[in-house]
């Protein structure tokens, strides 16, 4: 690689005075995040050779000049030479740049067209955001992903405690960057992902894939990532969105293939039962809304995020429940500010959601 090719020629005596502006691994303090995905490491390997062509063309250039200014100094002795135009100088100034360009310009496309690949890929995840949130639905897989993870969808919002945020506790680890629900995907295989967004823009980036997607709402835009190894994977909205678009972040987990059908199985199971309960709730069952809310409300209205009153809360909830059930049933089916059409199920029953909204209302009084 084009890293290791750097390292054999030296470029780190260059870099010796400042060890850790290039080559530093304190979580990418300094530099770019270490790659996990081809491409990622292809833009890594572009970002270092290009650094590296600039730092060339500064110190030659910045050396002629003092070398000029200092060795032919008019208290040395020298006189100003008079001359107009050098057709050598003139064609070596155009072509060596032209060159340079040229060199820089063919691995970026290359790379450009690699990201733009979004062809044949092991699974598709539609991606949307929400102020301030991520839904995720995993929609298709193919060969030995057929069916395992199809239809498995949830929210991911921030976990970092309020007490974190408000500085009346010591932050954490990953303050900021940690979520309820990550995004699951197996190792070794190319996963599509389908963004869009149900409000503002917003923008899906994971800088140890080398993805940045932006989230257009009413359109859907497509990217892709391979992970090479098991493990846990950070990134954050980067589309400013709102009042609180600095927590939403992305939490994605790589894991085994046998770790993945194991969490897709789960989650498909525990699926099952709030179906049928909303089911239940859509034909006058005996659902009380609990189940629906658990399962969907819970999210936002649990902690009170992202706008939504936060359960039990009766000064929040007072204003609400004032404009009558009429209106918030209205409301939550067909969506209302920051909170999507049925929280963002669309397949949720109309009942399931009335029956969700009058659980919070009565939990408010």
């Amino acid at each position: 690689m084009i890293k290791t090719l750097v390292q054999k020629i030296g470029v780190g005596a260059l870099t010796m005075p400042v060890p850790s502006l290039v080559w530093a691994q304190d979580k990418a303090k300094w530099n770019l995040q270490e790659p996990h995905t081809t491409v990622a490491l292809e833009m890594y390997d572009l970002h270092t050779v290009v650094l590296i062509i600039c730092l060339i063309i500064f110190v030659s250039v910045l050396g002629a000049m003092f070398y000029s200014v200092i060795k032919h100094r008019k208290s040395a002795g020298h006189k100003a030479a008079n001359f107009h135009e050098n057709t050598t100088v003139e064609i070596l100034w155009t072509v060596i740049p032209f060159f340079i360009l040229i060199g820089m310009a063919w691995p970026a496309t290359r790379s450009v067209l690699a990201m733009r690949d979004t062809s044949s890929p092991h699974m598709t995840i539609k991606v949307t955001g929400y102020q301030w949130k991520w839904s995720y639905e995993y929609l298709k897989g193919e060969g030995d992903l057929a069916g395992l993870a199809d239809g498995v969808q949830f929210y991911s919002v921030l976990a970092t405690p309020h007490d974190q945020i408000y500085g009346n506790a010591p932050k954490g680890e990953h303050y900021l960057l940690e979520v309820n629900n990550p995004l699951v995907v197996p190792v070794g295989k190319k996963v599509r992902v389908l963004v869009t967004a149900g409000d503002v823009l917003h923008s899906w980036y994971v800088p140890a894939f080398g993805v940045k997607q932006d989230a257009v709402p009413g359109f859907i835009r497509d990217a892709w990532f391979k992970a090479d190894k098991p493990g846990t994977y950070r990134g954050q909205c980067a589309e400013l969105c709102g009042k609180e678009h600095g927590f939403m972040p992305i939490v994605v987990e790589v894991v085994t293939a046998q770790d993945f059908a194991d969490w897709a199985a789960k989650h498909k199971t525990a699926a099952a039962p709030n179906a049928a309960t909303a089911s239940i709730a859509a034909v006058g069952g005996g659902d009380d809304g609990k189940g629906t809310y658990d399962k969907v409300c819970s999210v936002c209205h649990a902690a009170g995020v992202a706008g939504a009153p936060k359960f039990g809360d009766k000064a929040a909830w007072a204003p609400r429940i004032a404009t009558g059930a009429d209106a918030l049933h209205n409301s939550a089916l067909k969506g209302k500010n920051a909170m999507p059409p049925k929280g963002g199920m669309a397949t949720l029953p109309d009942g399931a959601v009335v029956a969700a909204v009058d659980y919070m209302a009565k939990a408010a009084k």
